[in-house]
């Protein structure tokens, strides 16, 4: 284990908390949803049912459990309700973790890029188009 102080470690869950808003659910290797909590509303999940189904409560992760003992990382999902979330699914002994971690930020940040690629592009190609006009 790194040896980090517990003031980094403090900031690094505080901005966590605060930045990511994560929620989870625990679902038992039959599929059956075991426990939740965090900010599970935020991710639209309002009306939980103990003891049933994952699948039919969380369209997203059919198919996607039980997992086979090694964890899975999905990046930048969208939800129904528009908002992007980083989804880690990991076992345990008790069952399947889902952590869910709010991600807007980051695909805000990486659209910005995307666009300002997108732009520079069209410049580019723009002044190649007015180039080959004044050779010719």
């Amino acid at each position: 284990m790194l040896n980090i102080p517990n003031p980094v470690i403090n900031y690094l869950l505080d901005m966590i908390f605060m930045e990511r808003s994560p929620a989870y659910f625990l679902v038992k290797k039959d599929g059956s949803l075991s426990t939740w909590g965090g900010d599970i509303a935020k991710y639209g999940f309002t009306h939980l049912c103990q003891g049933e189904k994952i699948n039919e409560q969380a369209f997203f992760l059919e198919g996607l459990l039980p997992l086979d003992d090694i964890p899975l990382f999905l990046p930048h999902i969208k939800t129904n309700n528009g908002i992007a979330l980083d989804i880690h699914l990991f076992p345990s002994d008790e069952g399947d973790w889902v952590l869910l971690l709010g991600s807007t930020w980051d695909e805000k940040y990486i659209s910005s890029i995307q666009q300002r690629f997108h732009d520079f592009s069209l410049f580019y190609q723009f002044c190649m188009k007015t180039r080959q006009a004044k050779s010719n």
